[in-house]
């Protein structure tokens, strides 16, 4: 298995033969305005240039789009990635809305499982902010629901993608079902106003491994959108007053982790 953190919680990974670009946001550096109600709203998106070029991403076999969020699924994928690439989603709701858009080889994911070249996608539940932001009609519309994957295949590690999520029974849930080896965390801290943080922080990865400690946690969704506000450096220093840095893999945008 390998894994390139490419930008935000654009990956490309590896697994069992067959490759995967999950949630893509492709444009060039500062294409779009700040996301009004968040943190650090007057910075423009993307903050960060694409580490590799286009033309390697779309080679993907598979694209899988968590859900339709600006940073996950942007105009610019919309443009340059093909219109028969195979593209998985997590519900019927996104699959009309990436059709609508010319895509024509969308497929959900399924509740239980779906199997692909020999491997199993399982797609898993989250929770993409707080229950009181969930509370709220207009902030639960805003937020939508955003699912996790977890990948295995009797020659690799399990693999789980946690998605844009908070800690919630779902995701401990995920963790004692499947005990994965590795566990992809989108550890930002992205925060929305009035609400608060919508994904996970440093404080999460001290947490995954109190409740699963052979695990190794890779930080993604860092640095690249303006409500983000958790750096590399800061969880670096978190993981070392904790005594967690062989724990917690942080990779720079563009590098590649082999497991």
């Amino acid at each position: 298995m390998k894994i390139t953190q490419i930008r935000n919680a654009t990956l490309l990974i590896d697994y069992a033969g067959t490759t995967f670009l999950i949630d893509p946001m492709l444009a060039e550096k500062e294409a779009w305005e700040g996301f009004s109600g968040t943190a650090r709203s007057h910075l423009r998106n993307p903050m960060t240039e694409l580490p590799v070029g286009v033309e390697e991403l779309i080679k993907a076999d598979i694209v899988i789009v968590t859900h339709t969020h600006m940073d996950h699924w942007d105009e610019a994928a919309q443009k340059l990635i093909p219109t028969g690439k195979l593209i998985y989603v997590q519900n019927e709701e996104d699959a009309a809305l990436i059709r609508s858009q010319g895509f024509s080889n969308v497929r959900v994911l399924r509740d239980d499982n779906v199997f692909i070249h020999g491997l199993t996608i399982h797609k898993v539940d989250g929770q993409h902010g707080s229950n009181e932001a969930y509370a709220v009609p207009h902030a639960a519309e805003g937020l939508g629901d955003a699912c996790g994957l977890v990948f295995t295949h009797h020659d690799e590690k399990t693999l789980y993608i946690a998605g844009d999520t908070v800690w919630v029974k779902p995701y401990v849930k995920t963790l004692k079902r499947f005990r994965p080896d590795v566990v992809i965390l989108n550890t930002g801290d992205a925060h929305v106003d009035v609400f608060g943080p919508i994904i996970m922080g440093a404080e999460d990865t001290l947490r995954t491994l109190h409740a699963l400690p052979d695990t190794t946690v890779v930080a993604s969704h860092m640095e690249a959108i303006n409500h983000c506000l958790l750096t590399r450096q800061a969880l670096r220093e978190y993981t070392r007053e904790h005594g967690i840095e062989d724990k917690v893999l942080i990779p720079e945008d563009g590098e590649t982790l082999a497991f």
